[in-house]
């Protein structure tokens, strides 16, 4: 029998708009999401191109200011903090620790080695750099990176290289949830497949996740449970 798990992160009624005032509208993204995520399981986000998928991880990592709804997460001592409304700091200790996200893209210092990337929130957590880098090896390695570019700048790489970099650094330091914004879209099938892997080790570790994949079939590879997200209907026009 399946253990019963309390959520680590419950979404109620979450809203994100933007606002252009030069045209005097509402853009609206996310709309009245309602969702779990839950120690060692992968909830899966899906719908049309359009219906706030990923706007609804940045406003979990707060990459995004949600318009309305509320993001309670519980934290390492068992208190809960609604994201919607916590400060920046609040925020900068739990992404140090807590929260982590593996976005579309790369993102990093031009002349930083890969195996400093990808050791680097092991790092930030009080390892010492030789055992952060034996682990980022480690993990390259079951990534497939070529050992020849373990010490090179990602700058040159290919899509899938760097995209393999930006997975190990975010699964590295195994933070409390992890969001993945479509991980394995630039990845060949065989890393694909070491990718679900270690996932589902993570899982198993006690790692909850709330992802978006881009195709159905790693979806049902890995999701526990599957949110749909829906359209939003209209844009808004503000008054004076």
């Amino acid at each position: 029998m399946k253990r019963i798990m309390n959520p680590i992160l419950q979404i109620e009624n979450l809203n994100k708009h933007f606002t252009l005032h030069e045209q005097g509208v509402q853009i609206p993204s996310c709309c009245g999401v309602n969702l779990t995520a839950t120690t060692g399981e992968l909830t899966a986000l899906v719908g049309p191109t359009g219906a706030g998928k990923s706007s609804v991880l940045k406003c979990v990592y707060r990459t995004y200011l949600p318009s309305s709804g509320s993001m309670l997460f519980t934290q390492a001592d068992g208190t809960a903090i609604d994201l919607s409304n916590a400060s920046e700091s609040e925020m900068l200790h739990l992404r140090e620790r807590d929260i982590g996200f593996v976005t579309q893209f790369l993102h990093c210092l031009p002349r930083k080695a890969a195996v400093d990337i990808v050791a680097a929130p092991l790092v930030r957590q009080g390892e010492s750099i030789v055992n952060a880098r034996d682990k980022a090896r480690e993990l390259l390695n079951t990534l497939n990176v070529p050992e020849r570019l373990w010490n090179v700048p990602p700058a040159t790489f290919s899509g899938g290289e760097k995209q393999r970099v930006n997975l190990a650094r975010g699964l590295i330091a195994k933070p409390r949830l992890l969001l993945l914004d479509e991980p394995t879209a630039s990845l060949d099938p065989h890393t694909t497949d070491r990718v679900v892997d270690l996932l589902n080790s993570i899982k198993q570790q006690g790692v909850a996740m709330l992802a978006i994949f881009h195709h159905p079939a790693l979806v049902d590879r890995l999701a526990d449970q599957v949110v749909e997200l829906a359209m939003a209907r209209h844009t808004l026009e503000l008054h004076a």
